[in-house]
């Protein structure tokens, strides 16, 4: 039999392996080894075998067979079998394992043996992975431990006290009483342990809560005094006296003087001192003093003391550090909406923190820059971010360009100034603006009156120079459909001076039918744009004509229906044609509050007899009245009598049909994804034996010159689904018009709510990979109705 190899020679074969496979046969021929001596029973051995057994535990390797070896070690009345049994147990049980419940009893003797190192052991492993049922078994022995007089001990004990509470708060009641006691101690290890274990009973425990808002005079002498004369010269770092018992202390009194005006008065004159006392050239007094402004914020202060909170996190913001700056700018993002004045103070550093480089820092210093934006400041701000805008990463670019837009809604001072502003985000970033941005334009533009001519000429401007930028191109085209008429009255005097003629205004919109950038919407936009431009200008209409013809055989079902639609409209009924085409009317915008508050007025000034319910017309006796109606052609059609029975049945006896349920209709697709040739087509069909189920066909093509490859597709739905993706047909879509990939999405709705999904893409393209993440809202009714 080979012998077995000592714990050091065992790490330097191991670590000499060239190979893996080198080491894999080291360790398993080892491990047979420590199994041989684990069966002879050799109590001598145990405990060096379980090392070597613990060692290939931490490389990764399976260890269980040892664990009840370490029972065995922690039973055994050696303190160096002792010490390996513990260090096991801790490494290799914990609560999912049944045998930890084996050792409550060995810990128990080994705490009441009253050996030091013995006692520590047991608290080590008690405090690593002690279970609630071994807290309750041994909460008793450990609150002894408090009144040993040996102060390390006492800390082990405390220190187990905390997790104890952590696995059950039902024991803070055995370790209450005797915590006032230990806030004298002068050992500063028990000090900070019984700081801790405060804290935790503090937080878990409203009755703690109240009983040590008594101790907050206690706790402000001792923090008191370790600002101004310090605790040990041992513990201090960096200049600083005892940073880590200081921060304790702070977010205790941070806890207890948290809606408590009475404590919060206590210490407020030490929390003066501390935060204009603390060094703040070093890391350690830096930490002091962010739990000094947390601690300041959280409870009933002083106003001067709020404002010296924030302008210490100002000072922050010019930190060196980038970690510092970053939890500046959290912790003034948080302290905005109460003290908005005293973080304005500070304006100016945070905007500069927006050119930061760091990704975090830039995001963190945006969110700030737009929650400090209000009325007396909105322009300079909108410059800067702005300014941002057209350098910013592209990830905080959505971020940015949606933060813009609800700024400048809440708080624009013009409507010319709103309308620039709108512009110059869709002019700068309109593919990453909000799904609503385009309908809020327009409906600004539509009620500024006085600005129709400014807005149009603007929009044909902006148009001239870039059609990639889709929402843009939107409200361009919806804009010069509408005021085309004004665009070519002449010039506006706000405006640089400029002459359009009228082919010029059809060439741009037939550029943007044709162009390869134009989504179906944009297309659709453009083809209604040049549909009222028929009645608008002066000239021949055939040009519109033919452009309007070519897509009526378009393969888009949407923009092929419109162009056959205004056909008709040209052919048939051309005299109709200039009042159906006229300038939409403004609609007014939905607020929910004034909504509901309308709501509630009518509903009060009704009279009591308003309130009863109004006879209504069942559903299938209109719809008999219509057939009624179709049938009859002298104009005098018999109503037929109220039918009792159900739409349904209604229906049926109206066609003979069979007593089954009508077919669904079908549910229209949706295109949710295109970019440089490739398209995403959703199809959906809802199995008549599952209503619940929505069986969703997700379509790609490739319209390109180049072959898309290693393509995935992946989905996410809200928490109230249930989602299943099936296996794709494939992962290579071919170039120009190649067989697709279909790959099917299983989702289940059983509460019928609004279906959301999250997509994201992954592919190869070019010779470049991309992903792209987006979050389709706009699915059809049907679809989850």
């Amino acid at each position: 039999m080979v012998p077995s190899l000592k714990l050091q020679d065992l790490i330097e074969e191991i670590r000499g392996a060239k190979t893996q496979a080198q080491e894999r046969e080291v360790i398993q021929k080892e491990c047979a080894q420590i199994r041989a001596s684990f069966r002879d029973g050799d109590p001598l051995q145990r405990h060096r075998q379980l090392a070597k057994l613990l060692y290939v535990h931490m490389l990764g390797y399976p260890a269980h067979f040892g664990q009840m070896e370490c029972l065995k070690l922690i039973a055994s009345p050696r303190f160096t079998d002792k010490r390996v049994g513990y260090l096991g147990a801790m490494l290799l049980l914990d609560e999912r394992h049944d045998a930890h419940l084996l050792i409550t009893n060995s810990i128990k003797n080994d705490l009441s043996q009253g050996i030091q190192p013995v006692q520590g052991l047991a608290l080590c492993t008690l405090s690593t992975m002690g279970s609630a049922e071994m807290c309750r078994d041994l909460a008793t022995e450990v609150e002894k431990l408090f009144q040993q007089p040996s102060p390390y001990v006492r800390k082990k004990a405390i220190l187990a006290a905390v997790h104890m509470i952590r696995k059950d708060p039902e024991l803070s009641n055995i370790f209450l009483p005797p915590c006032t006691k230990l806030l004298r101690e002068r050992h500063h290890g028990t000090l900070l342990g019984t700081i801790t274990l405060i804290t935790e009973l503090c937080e878990r425990n409203p009755a703690a809560l109240r009983h040590f808002r008594k101790v907050v005079p206690q706790l402000v002498q001792i923090l008191r005094t370790l600002v101004t004369t310090g605790y040990s010269t041992e513990h201090s770092i960096s200049g600083v006296s005892d940073p880590f018992l200081q921060v304790q202390i702070l977010r205790l009194l941070r806890i207890l003087g948290r809606n408590h005006e009475e404590s919060s008065e206590t210490m407020n004159d030490l929390l003066a001192q501390v935060a204009t006392n603390t060094d703040t050239s070093r890391n350690a007094g830096n930490a002091v003093l962010l739990e000094t402004v947390l601690t300041i914020m959280a409870i009933h202060s002083a106003a001067g003391l709020r404002v010296l909170a924030v302008n210490i996190l100002g000072r922050f913001l010019l930190n060196n550090d980038k970690n510092i700056r970053y939890v500046a700018l959290t912790s003034l993002l948080q302290l905005v909406q109460s003290d908005h004045s005293a973080v304005q103070r500070h304006r100016s550093t945070v905007v500069e923190c927006l050119q930061e480089k760091d990704a975090s820092l830039s995001r963190r210093a945006l969110e700030l820059s737009l929650a400090l934006v209000n009325s007396s400041n909105v322009r300079a701000m909108m410059q800067e971010l702005q300014a941002f805008l057209e350098s910013c990463p592209p990830d905080l670019r959505a971020d940015c360009a949606s933060g813009i837009l609800l700024a400048a809604e809440r708080f624009a001072p013009s409507k010319r100034w709103h309308i620039d502003t709108i512009l110059h985000v869709l002019t700068t970033a309109g593919t990453h603006v909000r799904d609503d941005a385009v309908a809020n334009l327009t409906q600004l533009i539509g009620e500024a009156e006085e600005l129709h001519t400014y807005s149009v000429r603007r929009l044909y401007s902006a148009l001239a120079e870039d059609i990639s930028q889709q929402p843009l191109v939107q409200v361009a085209a919806w804009c010069i459909g509408e005021y085309g008429d004004l665009l070519l009255e002449g010039n506006c005097e706000e405006t640089e001076p400029f002459q359009v003629e009228e082919e010029d205004v059809l060439a741009l919109l037939e550029k943007v039918l044709q162009s390869h950038m134009s989504l179906p919407a944009t297309r659709g936009y453009a083809i209604t744009a040049l549909m009222k431009l028929s009645t608008r200008l002066q000239g021949d209409n055939n040009r519109i004509r033919q452009v309007v013809s070519i897509y009526g055989s378009c393969m888009d079902i949407e923009l092929q229906q419109r162009a056959v639609e205004y056909n008709v409209l040209f052919q048939k009924y051309d005299h109709m044609r200039a009042a159906i085409l006229e300038k939409m009317p403004l609609v007014e915008r939905s607020d929910p509050q004034v909504n509901e508050e309308g709501k509630e007025k009518q509903t009060g000034a009704q009279p009591l007899e308003a309130t009863a319910p109004v006879p209504t017309q069942p559903q299938a006796t209109k719809l008999l009245d219509l057939l009624d109606l179709l049938d009859d052609t002298s104009g005098h059609a018999q109503r037929l009598p109220p039918l009792d029975p159900s739409p349904g049945e209604a229906l049926i006896n109206l066609l003979d049909l069979p007593c089954a349920p009508p077919t669904p209709a079908p549910i229209p697709s949706v295109r949710v994804f295109e970019r440089k040739g490739l398209q995403l087509d959703l199809s959906f069909m809802r199995p008549s034996e599952t209503p619940a189920l929505l069986l969703v066909t997700a379509t790609t093509t490739n319209s390109s010159e180049e072959a898309v490859t290693h393509f995935v597709c992946q989905a996410a739905v809200p928490k109230s689904f249930q989602l299943q993706l099936q296996a794709p047909s494939g992962n290579t879509i071919p170039a120009q018009g190649g067989p697709p990939i279909t790959q099917v999405f299983r989702i289940l709705n059983p509460n019928k709510a609004p279906l959301r999904l999250k997509l994201r893409l992954t592919y190869n393209h070019s010779g470049q990979p991309v992903q792209e993440i987006f979050e389709v809202d706009n699915l059809p009714v049907e679809t989850w109705q």
